[in-house]
C-alpha cells in the first residue's frame, strides 16, 4: 500500500479556511476614524459616488461630487472663497475697507471629517456624503470666514477656560403644498384625510398620522445616516412639526441639523409637497424656531457647571444667563438672517420679543426648563430655523461665554407674560447688522474678519429686498397716495 498523500487524505482532516469577521466599523452607520478605514466603509456598501459638501453662509450644502475610488485616492478638492461672499440670491456686494470683495480671491480646499461620512439613502445608485471644513490652499491654515471654523471658534474659547458646552437643538418646519409662483401664498398640503391639516393642533398625534408616509420616510433616512431623533411633534402652525434632537457636542449637532434639514426636505419632495423652514411661511401663523437648549460642563470632572456642590445654581449659571441678556440682542443677525425673520419676533405669536427669562416660562427668551441638578440648563428661545446652525450654535455660545468671561448679573427672573409687551429686539435687518458690527466683545470668539464679510452679505441682501414691491405696497399705496 502506498503511502498516503495530503491529496489522499480524507476531506473531513483537511482544516478549512478561517474567514476573519469585518471589522467592526463596517457596521457604522456614521463615520470611520481615518482614511484607512474609509476604503473598506465604501467598499462594504458599493458605493460608487461621494458628495463633499460644506454648509455656506445660509446653511445651503456646497461641494462636489466624484467617483468612490477618485475620493480614496486623496484627490485634492476646493471650492472658490467667493462662495462665503455671496448673498441667498446670488449677488457678491461690494464690502468697506480691508475685507472688500476681490474676484481674485483663490481656492479654499475642502478637508473632510471622516467622522461625518454616511449614505445619502434617498439616492437611486449607491452614494455617500461627508462634511467638509475649508482651508486656505497656500497655507494650509482654516478660513474663519466659514460657518463650521466660526462655530469651532467658539468651542476652542471654551476649551481654552476647561469647559465643554452641551447642546440640543429642537427644529421646526412646516409642510406647505407644492408652490412655483412667489407671489401666492403657501398653502397647507393635503394630509391623508384628504383635507388640510388646520392650526391649532399642537402635539397631536392624528396631526402626525396625516403624514405617516412621510415621517416613515424621514425616520428611514435619518436611520441610515445614523442620525438620532429623540422626539417628533405637531406643533401650532397648520402643518408645523418639531423635531428634537439629543443632547451633545456642539460641532455634531450643528452637522446633524445641516443634515436633518436637507433630509426633511428630501423626504417632502418624495411626498410631493415642500418642507419649507423660513421664519414666518404662512401670514398670520406662528414662526419656525429653532430653540436651542444649553448647559456647559467642566473638561476634567465632567460636572455641569451650572450647579454648585449643594445643588443650588451656581454664579456662572448666572452670568451665562447675563451673557445671554446682555450679547445675545447684538448677535441677532446670526440667529435672525433675514428680513423675513423678523417677522417672526413679533407679540403675542409663541416668539419672545425681549430678553427676559424665567423658570419653565415659554413667553421669554431664556427658558430655564424644570429638571434635576445635573440637568440644569438654559434654553435660547430667539432662534429661527432659518438660521445656520453653525452660525446659531456659535453666536448663542459666544453670548453665555462672554457673560461667564465678564461676570456678568441677569435681572430678576420672570413669571409674567414676557411677550406682550415692547418689543426690545432689533426690528430689522440692518438695525442688526449695525449692533452686530459695535460690538468688539464678539471679536475674539467670533473674529472681526468673519463678523465683517458676514455684515456685508446682510447688507448686500437687505438691498435685494429693497428692489421687490410687495403686495402691501400694491394694496395700499397704488390708489392712495
Amino acid at each position: 500500500m502506498s503511502k498516503d498523500t495530503r491529496a489522499e487524505r480524507p476531506a473531513r482532516n483537511r482544516k478549512k479556511p478561517i474567514t476573519p469577521p469585518p471589522p467592526a466599523y463596517i457596521d457604522n452607520l456614521r463615520g470611520v476614524a481615518d482614511w484607512s478605514e474609509a476604503g473598506p466603509w465604501l467598499a462594504a456598501r458599493s458605493i460608487e459616488d461621494i458628495e463633499c459638501i460644506t454648509p455656506d453662509l445660509a446653511g445651503v450644502p456646497r461641494g462636489k461630487m466624484m467617483p468612490s475610488s477618485k475620493f480614496t485616492s486623496n484627490t485634492a478638492l476646493a471650492l472658490p472663497s467667493a462662495l462665503f461672499r455671496q448673498t441667498i440670491s446670488g449677488e457678491y456686494p461690494e464690502e468697506t475697507g480691508e475685507f472688500r470683495y476681490d474676484p481674485r480671491d483663490g481656492d479654499l480646499k475642502l478637508m473632510p471629517d471622516l467622522a461625518t461620512l454616511s449614505v445619502v439613502p434617498w439616492e437611486s445608485d449607491p452614494t455617500a456624503q461627508v462634511v467638509c471644513d475649508l482651508v486656505d490652499q497656500r497655507t494650509g491654515e482654516p478660513s474663519w470666514i466659514t460657518p463650521r471654523q466660526v462655530l469651532k471658534r467658539v468651542v476652542d474659547a471654551y476649551a481654552e477656560k476647561g469647559w465643554k458646552p452641551v447642546v440640543a437643538p429642537e427644529i421646526e418646519f412646516y409642510l406647505v403644498a407644492k408652490n412655483t409662483d412667489p407671489d401666492y401664498p403657501l398653502q397647507p398640503p393635503t394630509g391623508r384625510s384628504g383635507r388640510p391639516i388646520a392650526g391649532g393642533q399642537s402635539y397631536s398625534i392624528a396631526g402626525i398620522n396625516e403624514f405617516d408616509e412621510l415621517i416613515d420616510d424621514i425616520y428611514h433616512f435619518c436611520e441610515a445616516q445614523g442620525l438620532e431623533i429623540d422626539t417628533l411633534i405637531h406643533e401650532e402652525g397648520p402643518s408645523q412639526l418639531e423635531i428634537n434632537l439629543r443632547h451633545g457636542d456642539p460641532l455634531a449637532l450643528a452637522d446633524q441639523v445641516f443634515l436633518f434639514k436637507r433630509t426633511i426636505r428630501e423626504a417632502a419632495l418624495k411626498a410631493d409637497m415642500y418642507a419649507t423652514f423660513m421664519a414666518k411661511p404662512i401670514q398670520g401663523a406662528p414662526g419656525n424656531a429653532m430653540h436651542i437648549h444649553q448647559s456647559v460642563i467642566d473638561a476634567k470632572t465632567g460636572k455641569n457647571i451650572f450647579t454648585a456642590e449643594d445643588g443650588s445654581e451656581s454664579p456662572l449659571f448666572r452670568s451665562f444667563v447675563g451673557g445671554m441678556q446682555h450679547y445675545m440682542p447684538k448677535a441677532l443677525v446670526m440667529i435672525a438672517p433675514y428680513v423675513n425673520s423678523y417677522r417672526r419676533l413679533t407679540q403675542s405669536i409663541a416668539a419672545p420679543v425681549n430678553t427676559a427669562w424665567g423658570y419653565d416660562n415659554r413667553t421669554t427668551a431664556f427658558r430655564i426648563p424644570a429638571s434635576d441638578a445635573e440637568a440644569r440648563r438654559v434654553e435660547n428661545r430667539l432662534p429661527s430655523s432659518d438660521a445656520n446652525p453653525y452660525l446659531a450654535l456659535a453666536a448663542s455660545l459666544a453670548c453665555g461665554y462672554l457673560g461667564m468671561v465678564y461676570g456678568l448679573v441677569p435681572t430678576d427672573p420672570t413669571a409674567e407674560t414676557a411677550n406682550e409687551g415692547e418689543i426690545d429686539l432689533p426690528r430689522g435687518l440692518l438695525e442688526a447688522v449695525s449692533l452686530f458690527e459695535e460690538e468688539h466683545a464678539f471679536d475674539g470668539v467670533l473674529g472681526r474678519e468673519f463678523m465683517a464679510n458676514y455684515a456685508g452679505v446682510k447688507r448686500g441682501e437687505f438691498e435685494t429686498f429693497m428692489q421687490v414691491i410687495s403686495p402691501w405696497e400694491r394694496e395700499y399705496l397704488l390708489l392712495n397716495v
